[in-house]
């Protein structure tokens, strides 16, 4: 039965991703063992292996400054330290996106602090997060819990500046008083801190957020991050109830992201402690935070079982204390089997779907091409086994047949080869249809436009012009790309009715994910356009907000879909060009048999024995695809629950 900690089913799901790993690290000796490899296969499995060691589980915490945040990170992930290891404290602490995680390629364990000044640049956050010389770097001393809580306090320092350095950072909203013209705005943009606790070493990656102000000032956030993670966690408090701006922070941020298999949403009630009167019965207590929680459902438009009450702080309490009474009253541990029985789980599913559609669809061709030798062995064993006693006549006629074949087999390759440059020009016009170089013409167009306007209006014509341009171009290349797989499957299809192939099919695009990817793209720039906020902020901090998130975002996203085409057109006819090769050698070989029996009959048994040695090593290659199948095909639970290795011989 799986384990409804959250700890031991992260390192769990670490096991099983080892498995994996090893299964296919297999694979690729047995593809070399058997001469099956080539450049290419070697690259998508080099690809994918380095994916799955880089893979993370990435779950977001989001809520208001004062929602006891920081304080149930601490408390799901970071208990055994027996104290606060991240500052959490009455009133706003978290002043920038922190994320934590572990850096397997570090040398030492570190906190990395961009400077707020960075806002003045046109560099996203994830542009400087590949050039470490733009940040301020600690050193984090992980044997004494103590130094690394001190370190970590570095991240939620402020700083006083004039009213119109905050403004021109675009930080304005932090001024607590109109009448006051000095602000106290966040030191650091952003904070990057890794360090080798065990979840953390196992993939997780935890994202800290700061409040509304924060997520609406840094937009990469809500387009970049968020929508990339595998679980929000929206943090509400049971002392304030569901306010205003919690609000707004659900259906601007939250909501939008979807409760799908990708992205699971958590509502969390905390501070259900400030409930708890010891004046009151326990039956009046419980009556009160199920009161709260239905409050928070009806607000937000969700059932009430999915609010959680708990207490973050008397959770951490418990655990540091090892109170289990007070443990079961704080209620952190639902928390935590939601998040091991339901988000890792679908992490997984979706991991593993991955990597069956890529490693699975290659072992398939793999088991049809061992498959497709040996029904040829066969073929010549039953053929050869006939021959014993003919006459030279019955042998030279065989002969003359199996050339007739050749010749017949050898057209249908000219055929297909015609088939294959009409694949080539077609995937080449998709390419095209997905040009960076055009985007980045229309993205200076743009940006030229914009900031050459005078008015809100010319800004916002701009963005809805990008946005317009674009969305006609990904929509050409998902009509082009349903032509391209018409096209395949017709090749394809052709290919195997002539050649009674039904085993081999071509693998198909789908410009899918990229189209719903700019939808929602276009959808933050028009809420954007749309906003009170944008009519109020200076035309260059417009400018650059626009660019550094959502253009940015664009162009990666068409970037991501030009690369995953140009891989696509490598492997579409991969199979197909195998079959061909295949099948050429096994007519040569077929005629040099004939060839050598018609001119001595000694021949003949020697051949045949060949042919039964043939045979066996082939039936163990297909019983050793098999095992690699059972292996990327085991129900999930069986590593989880017996840890086993995969095996391939």
């Amino acid at each position: 039965m799986a384990t409804d900690r959250f700890t031991d089913q992260m390192q769990a799901y670490g096991r099983w991703r080892s498995d994996i790993t090893e299964a296919i690290q297999k694979y690729q000796k047995w593809l070399d063992g058997n001469n099956m490899s080539s450049a290419e296969v070697e690259i998508r499995i080099f690809e994918l292996i380095e994916t799955l060691k880089s893979d993370h589980l990435t779950i977001a915490f989001v809520a208001e400054f004062a929602r006891g945040k920081t304080e149930l990170i601490n408390a799901i992930f970071f208990s055994e330290y027996d104290r606060r290891l991240l500052p959490s404290e009455a009133g706003r602490t978290t002043m920038c996106p922190t994320e934590l995680f572990f850096d397997s390629e570090a040398n030492q364990s570190y906190i990395r602090l961009l400077p707020i000044e960075t806002r003045l640049d046109d560099t996203s956050i994830q542009e400087h997060k590949h050039n470490p010389i733009n940040w301020t770097s600690i050193d984090l001393d992980t044997s004494s819990s103590e130094k690394m809580a001190e370190a970590f306090r570095e991240v939620v320092k402020t700083k006083r500046v004039p009213l119109p350095v905050a403004e021109k950072l675009g930080l304005s909203d932090y001024r607590n008083d109109e009448s006051e013209n000095m602000v106290d705005i966040p030191m650091w943009r952003h904070a990057l801190i890794s360090f080798p606790h065990p979840l953390l070493k196992e993939g997780l990656t935890i994202l800290d957020t700061p409040g509304l102000n924060a997520l609406g000032n840094e937009p990469e956030l809500t387009i970049n991050m968020l929508p990339n993670a595998q679980a929000v966690v929206f943090v509400l408090a049971a002392d304030t109830g569901v306010t205003k701006s919690d609000l707004d922070m659900w259906h601007q941020n939250v909501q939008p992201l979807g409760g799908d298999a990708k992205h699971g949403r958590i509502i969390v009630l905390n501070k259900v402690d400030t409930l708890w009167d010891d004046l009151k019965s326990t039956d009046a207590i419980n009556s009160s935070v199920t009161t709260q929680c239905n409050s928070a459902a009806k607000m937000l438009g969700v059932g009430i079982e999915n609010v959680f009450p708990v207490s973050a702080q008397k959770g951490l309490l418990a655990k540091i204390r090892h109170d289990t009474d007070l443990l079961a009253k704080s209620n952190i541990l639902s928390l935590e089997s939601i998040l091991a029985q339901d988000i890792l789980p679908q992490k997984q599913q979706i991991v593993r779907n991955s990597i069956v559609a890529e490693i699975g669809g290659m072992a398939e061709e793999s088991r049809n091409l061992i498959s497709s030798r040996l029904n040829d062995t066969n073929k010549q064993l039953k053929e050869l086994a006939g021959l014993s006693g003919k006459n030279e006549d019955v042998i030279g006629h065989l002969m003359k047949k199996t050339r007739e074949e050749q010749t017949v087999y050898h057209k249908s390759v000219e055929s297909f080869q015609t088939n294959k440059k009409s694949f080539t020009e077609q995937h080449q016009h998709l390419m095209q249809t997905l040009s960076l170089t055009e985007l980045d013409a229309l993205m200076a167009k743009t940006r030229k436009d914009m900031t050459g306007t005078w008015t809100t209006k010319g800004l916002k014509g701009g963005m809805e012009d990008f946005f317009k341009i674009i969305s006609t171009s990904i929509t050409s290349a998902s009509q082009q790309a349903d032509k391209v797989n018409m096209l395949l499957q017709t090749i394809y299809r052709t290919f195997n009715q002539e050649h009674g192939l039904t085993d081999v099919k071509p693998k198909l695009f789908s410009m899918g994910k990229y189209r719903r990817d700019l939808e929602r793209l276009s959808n933050e720039a028009e809420a954007y356009r749309s906003s009170a906020k944008m009519a109020a902020t200076e035309q260059a901090f417009v400018v650059k907000k626009f660019f550094i998130s959502m253009v940015s975002h664009a162009r990666n996203t068409f970037f991501q879909a030009h690369q995953e085409v140009e891989a696509w057109g490598k492997a579409g006819m991969a199979p197909l060009v195998a079959r061909i090769k295949e099948h050429r050698n096994q007519m040569e070989k077929r005629l040099e048999s004939l060839r050598k029996i018609n001119e001595s009959r000694d021949t003949l048994q020697t051949r045949i024995t060949e042919l039964e040695t043939a045979a066996e090593a082939l039936n163990i290659q297909l019983a050793d695809l098999n095992m690699l199948s059972d292996t990327l095909n085991r129900p999930l639970d069986d590593f989880i629950t017996n840890g086993n290795n995969a095996q391939v011989a």
